[in-house]
């Protein structure tokens, strides 16, 4: 039986304007910058609010597709080896999120790690969050936070601190030639 969840069902979303978020913070914080640059920040404000309505959809629904595509490589390289995705990566991300109380909102905490725990069991994130209601503000920044620790975790497993955003785009590249 099919889930209402299922990724077939789900829309991709703008995957390039919400790697693009995720890759601008990477950097930064490879590049050692570990608080956020103000003018940076109002370059990111600045583009979200060019995106209107229906593009913000679009990029939202774009970081659910980034998280899920991060969560099936993770799962198939902890399945590799015998682990279960769930228990390695969302304690880690649950902790790490706790720790960045500027950021995340405590309260958006759950819902991050519920849409992991979709991704990770092979369902739509985006699908999983609209089941109950509109995004909230204090889920924002919570949903960049969820795709960044996503990517770092990939980019640390793998060594590698372009991979996960190297993964992401070779994975557009090859859905456009088809």
């Amino acid at each position: 039986m099919s889930s209402p969840c299922d990724p077939r069902h789900a829309p991709a979303g703008d995957v390039g304007s919400a790697l693009m978020m995720i890759d601008s913070r990477l950097k930064a914080i490879y590049d050692g910058n570990t608080e956020t640059d103000p003018e940076q920040q109002a370059l990111v404000d600045q583009f979200a609010a060019s995106l209107g309505r229906q593009g913000l959809e679009d990029m939202l629904d774009g970081a659910c597709t980034v998280i899920f595509m991060f969560m099936k490589w993770l799962r198939m390289a902890y399945e590799d080896h015998d682990k279960d995705v769930i228990a390695y990566v969302v304690p880690n991300l649950v902790a790490t999120m706790h720790m960045m109380p500027k950021s995340v909102r405590p309260e958006a905490i759950p819902t991050m790690a519920g849409l992991v725990i979709a991704a990770g069991t092979d369902l739509s994130p985006s699908l999983w969050r609209k089941q109950y209601g509109d995004w909230t503000t204090d889920e924002m920044n919570a949903l960049e936070a969820t795709a960044f620790l996503l990517a770092e975790h990939i980019n640390r497993l793998t060594d590698d601190h372009d991979f996960a955003t190297r993964m992401i785009t070779t994975a557009l590249s090859e859905s456009d030639r088809a």
